[in-house]
């Protein structure tokens, strides 16, 4: 009988803590003993992981506009397209107030709406003018332009949320001449007092009120499509066009023939927008489109908008600011996933070409015990833990430059790095699906390998693994190139907008926002007397006054015909007010006829056409139109000039037709041409002028070609973006080939030996091995050539005024790849290349 101790059993619990126990322990001895490859599978991973991060903030950030609010869901914006003739010559954000009470009435899908209107909009010779507005409290002596801010219905304050910090918010905005204001503007015109019950003057147009404040608001979050500091009540907006005398003919409540107003539906829970939109067309037949207009194809088509999709889709005229750019936030979406997918396969490059190193390692494992699927679960921790590490690392440095990327990309808010709940889900189900995958080949390879073969030293890396690593380096430099051509179209499609000829002259010209506080009936003498004293300056040029000014949206539109059209044969036109200098003032070109004239008194009834209007009139030539005269309401207007096109706005917008009518008194912009360099100086001087005939104003001032060029701030912002990205993928595309052409140079030891003593000369050796991943970066090139074309194509279609996709792009983006993929592999060729052959022989 033989005794002996009988081992107690491993419980399933307990043998299932221990191997994981043990897979720990042995997974970070491995990466503490292969400290190279760690270093550098790490830092690939948390820059990629990082990258995915900053652009998942950026991204998630950009698509949470308007989600804050409680009934976000259910709130849609109206807005109107104008066909005239069958063609489209407008799309505007703000539609006619007289709609959203009828959708009220007739459709049931529609539980209550608001309409906003920009509180700077007044009348004046019935045309509706952007005057910029001076706020004060006369009792602290306190006083500024506020521009943000609109004439709104109480229940916006219902549909909306805004949280009310003092007043009834359900009331505040009910009465005539009340209004709600910011914390913001509390505190700036109150100090520490209560505003509620207190007053605040306001001068528009020439005019002075005063309303109540009735609440105060938090400050409204930035990520919206609105921005505001103050809310006026829409029965002041009422009564003030009737105390103007406008209501009969543009009554703010029932009008289709004013279209200023952002008008807002709340529809039932459970409603189908989309379904309701297209019920849209049956309702603007019956009020906007009488049988004649639809015969003629003049047509006016409403169209709704989920208010969450605003800020990134929509780019009509009179959005209530600018608006971000859908297109351009997929592409950063999908530059993370492209970033982070390079940092997985890089790791994967290195992991199986470290396999040799590993592979005896394997063969003894088989030897005493160990099964393929325990191998594979090792292997597996061992991946998880690194990915695991580099995730720390790169939340991080996620962490540490989400300021500095902030400040690159503009973008507002909160200065520090966040993620939604759904973008943490997101990304979290990402890493895990790229921590097992980037795992999952090479613990497969490694663990499948013959004990036998290895431990004879027989073993050599399969031609199906190395097939597989070149086609993800291939893959990762696909990819880099494409970013890097993106990245120079970018910049040549902004150099593109902000070198071309605009049709004006722009620069050394200040802009100082015209007086609010003189009365019309003595604006005229003020402003000669102003622009008389302003010419005395030795450095000023000239000066001109308009309703509007280069870089800035023409508000003003109007349906006109010629004398000799039918009655409905008109068409949408853009109207700019100038006085007898705006045209010489700003050196644009006249292709017929003449500017406006003190000498010809009849000019008072004369306009000008550009190009494009001419065109829309469907007149053969700016000498034909020479013959023609307008209907401007009940007045005939004679065409006596034709101007060349400019560009009112960037080149991303298309020229509209535009209409010059004369306006000596035009007061929204005066234009100060300098003819010195000193502007410093200069501008002091006006300022004393503008301070002596206007002190009841501030003075506020830009220069224009600055202002103008703050159009394309989005654009340079997505290509410094596209510049970084590009460059990281780039970087973390040479770690993976640094250590790929390491352990391709160590499989080569004894060969490159062998060449060296038969002759092979250091070029040779540095040839040879750079070769076969030059080829491969090639072939990356040529995958990304039709890639790139194709998505920046896309990219630029968004653009009116565009340049093109050239040779050269792809010839620079495809030499920089070669140039770096160069100068990674040469790194160790040359050091095994100038090595003693003789040690070479011996390290196998």
């Amino acid at each position: 009988m033989i005794c002996g101790c009988i081992p107690s059993p491993v419980l399933p619990d307990e043998s299932k803590k221990y191997m994981v126990k043990n897979y720990t322990k042995i997974a970070i001895r491995n990466l503490l003993n292969s400290k190279g490859f760690s270093v550098l599978s790490i830092g690939g991973l948390a820059v990629g992981i990082a990258c995915c991060l900053l652009l998942f903030h950026y991204v998630s950030y950009e698509k949470s506009y308007d989600t804050f609010h409680v009934k976000a869901d259910q709130i849609v914006r109206l807005r109107i397209d104008f066909h005239d003739q069958g063609k489209l010559t407008m799309q505007s954000a703000t539609v006619f107030p007289g709609i959203a009470p009828l959708l009220l009435k007739e459709y049931p899908e529609v539980q209550n709406y608001c309409r906003l209107v920009d509180a700077r909009v007044a009348w004046s010779n019935l045309e509706p003018i952007q005057y910029n507005l001076v706020i004060s409290n006369d009792y602290r002596n306190i006083k500024a332009e506020e521009n943000r801010g609109y004439y709104a219905d109480p229940s916006f304050l219902d549909m909306f949320t805004i949280p009310f910090i003092r007043g009834n918010r359900l009331t505040a905005l009910n009465e005539v001449n009340s209004m709600a204001i910011s914390e913001y503007m509390a505190n700036k015109y109150f100090g520490s007092e209560d505003p509620v019950g207190r007053r605040l003057t306001i001068k528009e147009g020439g005019n002075t009120f005063s309303y109540a404040v009735t609440g105060v608001f938090k400050n409204y979050p930035e990520n919206s499509h609105l921005g505001f500091d103050y809310l006026i009540s829409y029965k002041t907006f009422d009564h003030l066009i009737h105390f103007l005398g406008k209501g009969k003919e543009q009554d703010p409540e029932t009008t289709f023939g004013w279209y200023d107003f952002y008008d807002y539906l709340q529809l039932r829970p459970g409603t189908d927008w989309k379904k309701l939109d297209a019920k849209l067309v049956a309702f603007c037949d019956r009020h906007m489109n009488n049988p004649e207009d639809i015969a003629r194809n003049n047509r006016r088509d409403l169209y709704l908008i989920p208010i969450k999709d605003i800020h990134l889709y929509s780019h009509y005229n009179e959005e209530a600011q600018v608006n971000g750019d859908g297109k351009s936030v997929s592409f950063l979406f999908l530059i993370a996933i492209l970033i982070i997918t390079i940092a997985w396969i890089n790791y994967t490059n290195l992991a199986t070409a470290r396999s040799l190193e590993r592979a005896r390692e394997v063969g003894v494992r088989k030897v005493l015990g160990a099964l393929r699927p325990d191998l594979i679960r090792q292997f597996l921790a061992e991946s998880l833990l690194l990915n695991l590490t580099a995730l720390i690392l790169a939340i991080a440095l996620a962490l540490l430059f989400t300021p500095s990327f902030d400040r690159m990309i503009g973008k507002q808010g909160t200065p520090f790095f966040q993620l939604p709940a759904a973008y943490v889900a997101g990304f979290v189900l990402l890493f895990l699906t790229g921590a097992f995958l980037s795992g999952i080949y090479p613990a497969f390879v490694l663990a499948g390998y013959r004990p036998v073969t290895v431990l004879k030293g027989a073993f050599k890396n399969t031609a199906k693994g190395q097939f597989l690593r070149k086609g993800l380096i291939i893959g990762q430099f696909a990819t880099s190139v494409i970013l890097i051509a993106g990245t120079i179209v970018v910049f040549q499609q902004v150099s593109f907008m902000r070198n071309q000829p605009l049709g004006a002259n722009i620069s050394q010209t200040l802009v100082l926002e015209g007086p609010v506080s003189t009365a019309d009936s003595v604006y005229q003498v003020s402003y000669q007397s102003f622009k008389t004293d302003l010419l005395q300056i030795s450095s000023v040029k000239n000066m001109t006054a308009s309703s509007s000014i280069m870089g800035k949206e023409i508000y003003f539109t109007n349906d006109t015909r010629l004398t000799g059209m039918n009655g409905n044969e008109y068409y949408t036109f853009y109207f700019v007010y100038g006085d007898y200098d705006f045209i010489p003032s700003f050196g644009m070109t006249m292709k017929a006829g003449r500017s406006f004239s003190r000498e010809f008194p009849t000019d008072k009834k004369a306009v000008l056409l550009n190009e494009e209007a001419v065109k829309l009139f469907g007149l053969k030539s700016a000498g034909d139109a020479m013959k023609e005269s307008i209907l401007y309401y009940a007045d005939t207007l004679k065409i006596i000039g034709v101007v060349a096109n400019y560009h009112q706005q960037g080149l991303n917008v298309a020229i509209n037709p535009i209409i010059f009518m004369l306006k000596p008194d035009a007061h929204n912009f005066y234009s100060i041409k300098f003819n010195t360099a000193n502007i410093q100086k200069s501008l002091a001087s006006v300022e004393e002028v503008w301070n002596r005939h206007f002190p009841s104003d501030p003075f506020t001032y830009f220069f224009l070609d600055e202002s103008f060029d703050h159009q394309y701030n989005r654009d340079l912002q997505f290509g410094k973006v596209f510049g970084l990205f590009a460059f990281l993928a780039i970087l973390i595309a040479c770690v993976g080939l640094l250590s790929l052409s390491a352990y391709n140079v160590m499989q080569r030891t004894k060969e490159i030996g062998i060449r060296k003593i038969l002759g092979a000369s250091t070029g040779n050796i540095v040839t040879l091995l750079s070769t076969e991943f030059l080829m491969l970066v090639l072939l990356g090139i040529l995958v990304a050539i039709p890639i790139a074309t194709y998505t920046m194509n896309s990219w630029l279609r968004g653009f009116a005024y565009r340049t093109s996709i050239h040779w050269w792009v792809f010839m620079l983006a495809g030499l920089v790849a070669v140039l770096i993929s160069i100068m990674t592999v040469s790194y160790h060729a040359i050091k095994v290349a100038l090595a003693n052959p003789v040690i070479s022989l011996r390290a196998e």
